[in-house]
């Protein structure tokens, strides 16, 4: 911070009740008044280096003691007295703090070049553009003091400078940053930092006024040469700086009594909201989605702040819904007609937004951004049932709220119902009191087949779940075995075949060399033995056919199709064998048609068709003697 001191005269001013009065040989002439405050002074010191005096003083005529009032002098009696002292030749310090209305002052009086020369006013410009302008954080305190004399700031142009002094420098590249900053992020030491950070400068400006911290963000956007994450951290800095915490503010019984404590500051909050929304950037990412909830929660809790400032943070908040953590969701409800301790109403209604804008974008979407809507939607899918774990130990949180915010969800956000059940699960730990109706509606959104082994052998053996879910998951328990059993069985079968037909090919062309000579020594009697050896296996295989039909289950048809195929297979590869091959599959077919492959089967299919084609071998190598 910069100073400029002038004069040299010790200070002689003393005050006696309401009159201000300098220390002085020569008798009074001037009496001034300002406010309720009385000046006497001399007309010697202060009327050759104010106009405004001057002028004033001849309009009165001569008199030996004149009485002026300049209630309206901008800055007030301190104003005055700066630009009284400085007449006196009365050593004063000026600052970024009070050079402001000491300007004002000066312009006011009429203390410029035209009076007299090296007057006050040429001094002040010369220590605003040398010294405060220069400086970063004498632009920024002399920018806020503008607050106090707003018309006089505008109209000398102190404002316009300020800010361009404030944006120029903010868009100076970080390493030729030079002067001081305040910088208190946690973590962040100067000491072991050398380098600028880029965001250097968003906890000064924080400092400012609502509407001259918009001035200068406007005016950084307008040049397009910082990124939109840095203007929203700029407006996350400023939030944080001024607004109140509600992370842990329930209103009380007489609401009304504590909303009206401060009013005053109730509506500069509203202001504050109001304008931070309306500067976000457009840009996703800009901010945080929990900067974005947080704004929305001290929107509810303020109360009158724009309905067009609710809704558009709402949108924006669902838009980055996915980003969100379980803590950036967990706000206490602001109602005091809401027994329970967190906002889920609020949250509910962010789901709604989030589903109403995914749905409009999806059926346009191209088959990239369908798949990035299914990864979004169950990320917050899983945020909804972790938050649903949280607010579930709530002992006021109605089963209704709870329920409506778990069934708003739609089915392809739950990969899996593991995390609901939890929910649910706490949910009627820490409600032991739950009528069955209650019970039943919020489990109703449970899908037993979604949960994994470990919670459904949890859900088994839990009492607080009613009985129909209990049975539900036992029978899918149950089906699943059964599944698992039966797949198990149908991938071995086409492998068993295959191995069949093989074993089949090396089989027949052994024993067709062994019948040949057994015909040429048994002849017809043999021939006959063999038809009724065959007859007699053919006999005993459809007695225990149709034993095995018997003894069939639900997953026959998918067993039958599947040996079917691999029969077929079998088929195509017995084409070019011969007759010898055609009367195997013809045998294999009858034992398919027979339901020997059933599930239920005990007769091995491998050994009917080798039995088979042994037979039909014998039969037609004893046709060939004859």
């Amino acid at each position: 911070m910069k100073f400029m001191k002038i004069g040299t005269k010790p200070d002689t001013f003393y005050t006696e009740r309401a009159t201000r009065s300098v220390v002085s040989d020569v008798p009074s002439d001037l009496l001034i008044q300002i406010n309720n405050i009385s000046y006497v002074l001399h007309k010697f010191p202060l009327l050759p280096k104010c106009g405004l005096l001057q002028q004033l003083c001849c309009d009165s005529g001569d008199l030996e003691k004149m009485n002026i009032e300049l209630h309206d002098i901008p800055g007030g009696e301190e104003a005055f007295e700066l630009c009284a002292k400085f007449c006196y030749g009365i050593k004063i310090n000026l600052s970024a703090y009070n050079f402001l209305p000491a300007y004002c002052a000066a312009k006011f009086l009429g203390m410029t070049e035209s009076v007299d020369k090296g007057n006050f006013v040429l001094k002040l410009e010369a220590f605003l553009n040398s010294c405060i302008l220069e400086g970063w954080k004498d632009s920024i305190v002399t920018l806020q003091t503008t607050v106090k004399l707003p018309d006089w700031s505008e109209n000398l142009g102190i404002i316009r400078k300020c800010i361009d002094s404030i944006v120029e420098k903010i868009l100076t590249p970080p390493p030729q940053v030079t002067w001081s900053y305040t910088y208190t992020r946690p973590g962040y030491n100067k000491k072991h930092h050398h380098s600028v950070p880029k965001d250097w400068w968003t906890e000064d400006i924080s400092d400012l006024d609502i509407d001259l911290f918009r001035c200068i963000v406007t005016a950084v956007r307008s040049t397009y040469m910082l990124p939109p994450q840095l203007i929203g951290e700029a407006l996350h800095v400023y939030a944080c700086r001024w607004l109140p915490d509600t992370t842990n503010i329930r209103p009380p019984p007489d609401q009304k009594s504590d909303y009206n404590h401060d009013e005053t500051l109730m509506e500069k909050n509203r202001r504050i909201v109001d304008t931070i929304a309306s500067m976000i950037p457009g840009d996703k990412g800009s901010v945080s989605v929990g900067f974005l909830l947080r704004l929305l929660v001290i929107a509810n809790y303020l109360g009158g702040v724009s309905p067009v400032t609710k809704t558009e943070l709402l949108r924006r908040s669902s838009l980055q819904l996915e980003e969100a953590t379980v803590n950036d969701l967990l706000f206490p409800s602001h109602s005091p007609t809401d027994p329970e301790f967190y906002d889920i109403d609020l949250v509910l209604a962010l789901l709604q937004s989030f589903l109403v804008i995914r749905r409009r974008q999806s059926p346009a979407a191209t088959a990239e951004k369908s798949h990035h809507f299914f990864r979004t939607i169950r990320k917050v899918g899983k945020i909804i049932d972790s938050y649903l774990q949280v607010v579930a130990r709530d002992a006021n949180m109605p089963v209704s709220k709870v329920a409506t915010l778990a069934e708003a969800l739609p089915d392809i956000a739950r990969e899996d119902h593991d995390d609901i059940y939890k929910a649910i699960n706490i949910y009627l730990k820490e409600h032991s009191d739950l009528s069955k109706a209650d019970k039943k509606r919020l489990c109703r959104i449970l899908d037993c087949q979604k949960l994994s082994p470990e919670v459904r052998a949890h859900a088994v053996k839990n009492e607080r779940l009613p009985l129909r879910i209990v049975v539900q998951v036992l029978f899918f328990e149950q089906e699943r075995g059964s599944n698992s059993k039966a797949a198990a069985t149908s991938h071995r079968l086409p492998g068993q075949l295959e191995q069949l037909a093989s074993s089949g090919k090396q089989t027949s062309t052994t024993s067709r060399g062994e019948d040949h000579a057994a015909k040429l020594r048994l002849g017809g009697d043999d021939e006959k033995l063999s038809r009724g050896e065959g007859t007699r296996r053919t006999n005993n295989a459809v007695s225990e056919t149709t034993n095995a039909t018997g003894k069939r289950d639900i997953y026959e048809q998918r067993k039958r199709s599947q040996a079917k195929s691999a029969v077929e297979f079998t088929e195509r590869r017995a084409v070019n064998r011969g007759e010898m091959q055609v009367e195997e599959v013809n045998m294999g077919r009858e034992i398919r048609e027979l339901g020997i492959l059933s599930a239920g089967s005990k007769l091995d299919a491998s050994k009917m068709i080798h039995k088979g084609s042994r037979s039909s071998d014998n039969g037609r190598d004893k046709a060939k003697d004859r």
